[in-house]
């Protein structure tokens, strides 16, 4: 695929592309803030590749590596007044989805002194444009490095919200697959069920473009393969039993999804995945697959959805029954129990989230129930 095309962020591709490219950083600032985990980014080895790459723009940093998954709000508060103090001009975001998250609204809040912890949601008090961002994903899931978009937890935690801004794009995405090969065969299997959930929302959206639908069926085509048809699988395996190539392929696949769900936005397997992420700490992708039966049946209700998802599985060589079947299957989750009183809670949660209008069938409230009920006891 040809990451050119998505103009909002230069997306830097290749194995050393954070090394090669580091004139890059030097167009950003003089002093960076570098966001990430307490320890991925040192094991991968992005963190040393960027300290060798800003040391030789002449361009200084400071860590705030404290970045947790589900981030808070007010953690990333205290991420842009640290940024301030430090006097840092631009952001190094290194990770998975919820570094590179953070890191968007980190510098939103570094830019806007005067807004509180929830005023980043807020257009109208969020006045200036967000710091510069390099992000460098770690993982190929959600595509965080390409879109505008930042998933932070509110209210203790109990509830996600979105914050997105034009100025939260970032600036470049350095997309290397080698940062992926230390994942485990767990992390990288929800990691990549989340980018296919990516492809496949983003695909049946009435938003959907003809770009957001060509990244799309890139994207689900590649992870379909690698997840389900067991393809690229010559050659020596890393620790999490993937080859070169294999990682390689889910790290742009990730990255075409990214592209893909920022014209369009994710359907309703995403809150209804929130709430099993926020209270029994449930990957994101794999919760997010465990609705994907639910997600196809439903659709397969209309005319437009029916289409589009005999075209998608046309594309990977199956069917949506099989589909239907496959993707909750792998999400590990089908012997999950939830009680009635807990499964009308998770679903408060998330009953207001935009995301339920962006399909073509739009399930009700009870519907939502019945999902639950049907897959969970």
């Amino acid at each position: 695929m040809d990451f050119t095309t998505h103009k909002p962020v230069t997306v830097l591709t290749g194995e050393n592309c954070v090394t090669e490219n580091a004139a890059v950083f030097a167009s950003l600032g003089r002093r960076a803030l570098v966001v990430s985990g307490r320890r991925s980014a040192d094991l991968c080895g992005a963190m040393d590749d960027v300290a060798a790459a800003l040391a030789s723009v002449g361009a200084t940093y400071v860590r705030f590596n404290v970045i947790p998954e589900n981030p808070p709000a007010p953690l990333c508060h205290e991420g842009g007044a640290l940024a301030r103090q430090e006097n840092c001009d631009f952001i190094v975001a290194i990770g998975g989805g919820s570094a590179l998250d953070a890191a968007k609204a980190i510098a939103a809040y570094a830019a806007n002194p005067e807004c509180g912890i929830d005023d980043i949601f807020d257009d109208a008090k969020r006045t200036a444009d967000g710091l510069p961002i390099a992000a460098i994903p770690t993982t190929a899931g959600t595509g965080s490095e390409v879109n505008r978009y930042s998933v932070l937890t509110v209210d203790g935690g109990a509830k996600k919200k979105t914050f997105k801004a034009s100025s939260a794009y970032p600036k470049y995405a350095f997309v290397s697959s080698k940062y992926t090969a230390s994942l485990d065969e767990n992390y990288t299997v929800s990691t990549a069920l989340d980018a296919f959930a990516h492809a496949m929302e983003s695909y049946l959206s009435p938003k959907s473009t003809e770009v957001s639908e060509n990244a799309a069926l890139y994207a689900a085509g590649e992870i379909w393969n690698i997840l389900f048809n067991g393809m690229y699988a010559d050659g020596e395996r890393d620790a999490g039993g993937f080859t070169k190539v294999q990682r390689e392929k889910l790290t742009n696949a990730s990255c075409a999804a990214g592209i893909a769900i920022d014209y369009t936005g994710t359907g309703f397997p995403h809150p209804l995945g929130y709430s099993l992420t926020l209270t029994r700490g449930i990957p994101h992708g794999r919760a997010c697959a465990v609705f994907a039966g639910a997600y196809i049946n439903y659709n397969l209700l209309t005319a437009a959805g029916e289409e589009k998802i005999a075209k998608l599985a046309a594309h990977l060589g199956t069917t949506a029954e099989e589909m239907a079947r496959r993707i909750p299957e792998m999400s590990g989750l089908l012997d999950l129990k939830i009680d009635a009183e807990e499964r009308e809670e998770l679903i408060d949660r998330v009953a207001g989230a935009g995301n339920y209008a962006n399909s073509p069938y739009v399930i009700t409230r009870g519907e939502m129930s019945d999902i639950y009920a049907r897959l969970f006891g």
